[in-house]
């Protein structure tokens, strides 16, 4: 369903989420991909066998290499990031590992944004430096260019960070890194892949957690890898030699939720951002982090690199006690504790940016709460809060 005739124009994104990796009449007419459980692949005869051999990563070859199920949402991942190939993979932390042990090795040099995901900053400083990789994290405001190495292979990007969502000169990182012969990698899941395509701004390869927007509904763990043409080999290599597999029926589930990912993330944009400038106007509420509201510090530049937000809100609380925010929290109807998001429902964590910082320094004020805005109604969802910034008082 990729195919398009050379007399028909480009498509919207939200048409082609629609109908990539779909090839309905391969596949008897049915409309979805269909879900291949396979692990031993056999063959008519020894040349088949090995002409397999002499292309490892064409075709299927072997269950932990993917199934056309795999591959159908590959193919779809591709086309929503606009790389060369996609890698499906069993995590969005396997997807970060696995790249960055790709391209790393004793002795090289990784720089890394202060502002990423902590279990990425947890492998860099208990796995990486035990390998003898030297590590330094950077400020995602400053230029990198200064903190640049011979030795750097690997120069790492979040942006929006995590949890406060600073806003990164992408494509100016990724010049500096492609001048001193680094391979520029980004975590791309705030944008889902949708609202930002970091290829497009000169970065080699971005990364989502697929677990989150992609999948859109909490309940399955996938990553995805999308890769530029010079460097899909070696990262599918490390991928196959980590083993870092997904099951067919996880792929068939992303695929079902990449088909809405469009109207879903409208949604939760618009719900976010009524919730946000709400919360703004809260004498409780001492900031509202939201990179789509003009009082933000980095929306000049979102504005300038991405299509739009997602239902992530972090607020900053004035100064109040534990027991307040418990009381807060605690009572919350819609908004239900626990952590991740991206799914259809609306969840709440409290965070501490400070511990986790080291190139940075946060001084928020006062306790920090994270709010994924989901699917629910907005006056519903702004009952619910309200009711709980009572409690809090």
């Amino acid at each position: 369903m990729t195919r398009r005739s050379n007399d028909n124009p480009p498509r919207d994104m939200t048409t082609r989420l629609v109908n990539a990796g779909r090839d309905p009449f391969a596949n008897h007419g049915v409309v979805n991909p269909p879900v291949y459980h396979a692990s031993t692949i056999v063959y008519p005869t020894l040349a088949a066998l090995e002409e397999a051999d002499r292309t490892p990563f064409e075709g299927t070859r072997y269950g932990r290499r993917g199934t056309p199920t795999t591959f159908a949402l590959e193919e779809a991942v591709t086309e929503l990031e606009g790389g060369y190939r996609s890698i499906a993979v069993s995590s969005g932390l396997s997807a970060i590992t696995t790249c960055l042990l790709a391209f790393l090795k004793q002795g090289d040099h990784l720089l890394i944004s202060d502002t990423v995901y902590a279990p990425t900053r947890r492998f860099c400083d208990v796995m990486l430096k035990g390998l003898g990789i030297d590590v330094t994290y950077f400020d995602p405001l400053a230029e990198i260019g200064p903190r640049l190495r011979p030795e750097t292979r690997v120069v790492f990007m979040e942006s929006p960070g995590s949890l406060t969502y600073e806003i990164q000169d992408v494509a100016a990182a990724a010049a500096a890194a492609r001048d001193a012969g680094a391979v520029s990698i980004i975590d791309n899941t705030w944008s889902a892949g949708l609202l930002f395509r970091p290829l497009e701004h000169g970065v080699d390869i971005t990364i989502q957690a697929a677990t989150k927007y992609i999948v859109g509904h909490s309940d399955v763990m996938l990553g995805t890898i999308t890769t530029s043409e010079a460097t899909f080999l070696r990262v599918k290599r490390a991928s196959a030699m980590l083993g870092v597999a997904v099951g067919p029926d996880d792929c068939y589930l992303a695929l079902r939720g990449l088909r809405t990912l469009a109207p879903r993330l409208e949604r939760h944009q618009a719900t976010a951002s009524r919730l946000a400038e709400w919360l703004e106007g809260r004498p409780e509420v001492r900031c509202v982090l939201y990179p789509a509201l003009p009082s933000f510090p980095g929306h000049a530049l979102w504005r300038r690199d991405f299509s739009g937000a997602n239902g992530l809100v972090s607020v900053v609380l004035r100064e109040v006690g534990r027991d307040a925010v418990a009381r807060m929290l605690d009572g919350l109807e819609l908004f239900a504790l626990g952590y991740s998001w991206g799914g259809y429902e609306s969840l709440v964590v409290p965070f501490d940016p400070a511990p986790v910082r080291t190139a940075t320094r946060w001084s928020g004020g006062g306790p920090c709460l994270r709010l994924h805005v989901g699917l629910e109604d907005p006056d519903d969802l702004i009952r619910d809060l309200e009711n709980g910034l009572r409690r809090l008082a």
